[in-house]
């Protein structure tokens, strides 16, 4: 089976179960929506909704991180981990905001990436979410897990697993099937031991074929 035969089995599956997926971080202010993803590096959504009603009770825009000194900021954010990185790149983060971007979150990948704590992951995220502008495909730990298991990818460097993507997913698909592996990856597919057996994807699954040979095998 190719990759897209895979794909146009599977992707209807998702869109049934999930139907429109909303985001998973809390947030009032595009500004909030940067802020929140760049927290949720190497920490859980559910922690950062945790910290961010807090956080999000004074910050609203950039010129209120900019008033608030680092560690009032790293009190907040303690909890997400490595915070202290994640702080400085926030602080920093403001300060470009207005000096380039005249506190205006730009629509454009290339400029996004520029601001610190801004990778691809983030500025894909926020591009889709605000304005459903897709430059490319968010790759979290979920995305690159599922991606591979299903035969989509061969890969664990999530550059190379967008740009692969990217090749036979349709434009029109690239923002909504990050959202749908996430949560599948959550529901079912979880990291130590994935759901198989009760899996409404595992007839078109690689990772589940291979399991099943094996298991002829020893039998």
């Amino acid at each position: 089976m190719t990759k897209k035969e895979r794909l146009k089995k599977i992707f209807p599956i998702l869109k049934e179960k999930f139907g429109e997926p909303k985001a998973a971080l809390e947030f009032e202010t595009p500004y909030q929506l940067m802020v929140a993803v760049i927290l949720s590096a190497q920490c859980t959504d559910a922690r950062v909704n945790i910290v961010t009603k807090e956080l999000f009770k004074v910050v609203k825009e950039p010129a209120d991180i900019r008033k608030m000194n680092q560690e009032t900021l790293e009190k907040y954010i303690k909890s997400t981990g490595f915070y202290k990185n994640k702080a400085k790149n926030i602080k920093l983060n403001a300060e470009m905001m207005l000096d380039k971007y005249k506190d205006i979150i730009p629509k454009k990948l290339e400029e996004l990436i520029e601001l610190p704590g801004v990778g691809r992951k983030t500025a894909n995220v926020v591009l889709g979410e605000l304005w459903n502008i897709r430059e490319g495909i968010v790759v979290d730990t979920h995305v690159k897990r599922l991606s591979n298991r299903i035969g989509f990818v061969k890969n664990d460097n999530p550059e190379i697993i967008e740009r692969e993507l990217m090749k036979f997913i349709p434009k029109k698909y690239w923002f909504v099937y990050s959202h749908y592996l996430i949560l599948h990856g959550r529901d079912k597919c979880i990291a130590r031991k994935p759901k198989c057996e009760i899996c409404e994807i595992r007839d078109y699954c690689k990772y589940n074929e291979e399991n099943l040979k094996k298991s002829k095998i020893n039998n």
